[in-house]
């Protein structure tokens, strides 16, 4: 592994300006599951990327581009999005674009960024909530040692009705069985 953030299928990175193209595309092919968002302009996308490529770090709070080792072409993103740091407590989102899924891509993104959490910045749990209806998600996180903590029953509205959401649950140390610190 040539650094904490790469490894065999990809490489975590900063969003550079030029990304806007590919976020565009993330975003209409319909990978999100349980909400419908308005059609956004192009000039948005570029100034969304433009803005990202300049921030700094809110606390623990970031978003990293995920870029294939292989093409070096960006397949997704990675981020955790609200933290406890008191508690000691981070969510995260991981979106891999529709012709990029399937190949490890997500589940080495986020293993990178659970790992840099977890032994970095000194994390003891990750918490991803997600909709029920999400198998692959639901699949990934157990595939990655998560454990069904609960269920907010029809918490979200759409597609013309309430759906559930499952909460799961790692803990540091269950992260630490499961993944060496060599490799992700």
């Amino acid at each position: 592994m040539a650094s904490s953030w790469t490894g065999e299928r990809v490489r975590l990175r900063a969003i550079e300006p030029d990304d806007w193209t590919a976020f565009a595309r993330l975003a209409d092919d319909g990978r999100r599951v349980g909400r419908l968002d308005l059609p956004r302009s192009a000039e948005s996308y570029r100034a969304w990327a433009k803005e990202q490529a300049v921030a700094g770090c809110d606390g623990d709070r970031f978003r990293l581009a995920v870029e294939s080792t292989a093409g070096q072409e960006l397949v997704g993103t990675v981020a955790s999005h609200r933290t406890g740091r008191h508690s000691g407590w981070f969510e995260f989102d991981v979106a891999i674009g529709a012709e990029h899924r399937r190949r490890g891509y997500a589940a080495e993104a986020l293993t990178l960024l659970l790992r840099f959490m977890f032994e970095e910045r000194r994390y003891h749990k990750c918490v991803a909530v997600i909709h029920a209806r999400n198998e692959a998600s639901l699949a990934l996180t157990r595939r990655l040692g998560f454990t069904e903590e609960g269920r907010l029953r029809e918490h979200v509205f759409f597609a013309g009705r309430h759906h559930d959401l499952v909460v799961m649950g790692l803990l540091a140390d269950e992260f630490a069985r499961r993944h060496t610190m060599s490799g992700p």
